[in-house]
């Protein structure tokens, strides 16, 4: 309590009991014990660490649906793969999808899947001239082309009339507008060439001239079909830095 200047500075012993009273009751209780943050010595229960870290998913060594003996004959240099799965060994009808390679994670789809053709006979591993069948195995993508301007196509692009087809297709389909895009695929031809090239290291009983171009709605001789939009975008998305190249087969074969 304050004293006014003047005033006697004696209290009363009443008033001196209140004081000390009203000043024990204001003042806080002691706190409790911080616990213990260590075990007492001797206490032989288990305490637990640190939780565990995640470990990293595992990259993906080998392309989905491929084999050892298939995955082989891809180059160790090669990040971009364009896998053409067969339904069967004699079916027309087939799937692709683009993978490519991260160091980290390995390999995963890129674009895709699509639908797609291949020869009327399905699929051969030793192709020959006129036998109507795709040939089965990994081959290189490095050269493109046709009758249309470039799409924006990071391999090198031949614009040329020559592309130019007509005629009907096995199931009467016109043929018109096929070889708008291309894509070589290097069978049985010298690399680095236009797709137009007829050059056959192999010979001319090897067959040749074995494409990835626009799907005109039924079978091949021996090429590879996808509907335009989606070979334009596999035109804008290979690279050749990557090594590119198409594993095709009958999903048997590739598994293999």
């Amino acid at each position: 309590m304050s004293v006014r200047k003047g005033a006697p500075a004696l209290l009363g012993a009443g008033t001196l009991c209140a004081a000390l009273l009203l000043t024990g009751c204001g003042s806080p209780a002691a706190p409790p014990a911080p616990a213990p943050t260590t075990a007492p010595a001797g206490d032989a229960r288990p305490h637990p660490g640190p939780p565990a870290r995640p470990s990293a998913p595992a990259p993906v060594i080998r392309l989905p649906g491929i084999g050892p003996v298939t995955h082989a004959a891809v180059p160790d240099g090669t990040s971009q793969a364009l896998v053409v799965t067969g339904a069967s060994a004699d079916s027309p009808r087939s799937t692709a999808t683009l993978y490519s390679r991260d160091p980290a994670t390995g390999w995963k789809a890129q674009a895709g899947p699509w639908p797609t053709h291949n020869a009327l006979r399905g699929w051969t591993a030793d192709h020959t001239a006129g036998d109507l069948r795709t040939p089965i195995g990994v081959f290189r993508l490095g050269d493109a082309g046709g009758r249309l301007p470039d799409p924006g196509a990071l391999l090198p692009y031949d614009q040329d009339e020559q592309f130019a087809i007509s005629g009907t297709g096995f199931a009467g389909e016109p043929l018109e507008g096929s070889f708008d895009h291309v894509i070589a695929i290097d069978y049985n031809r010298v690399p680095g060439r236009s797709p137009l090239d007829k050059e056959r290291p192999l010979g001319a009983e090897k067959g040749g001239g074995v494409w990835i171009h626009v799907d005109h709605g039924g079978p091949t001789q021996a090429c590879v079909t996808l509907e335009r939009e989606d070979l334009r975008e596999l035109l804008r998305a290979l690279d050749p830095a990557r090594e590119p190249v198409v594993v095709m087969g009958p999903a048997t074969e590739l598994a293999r």
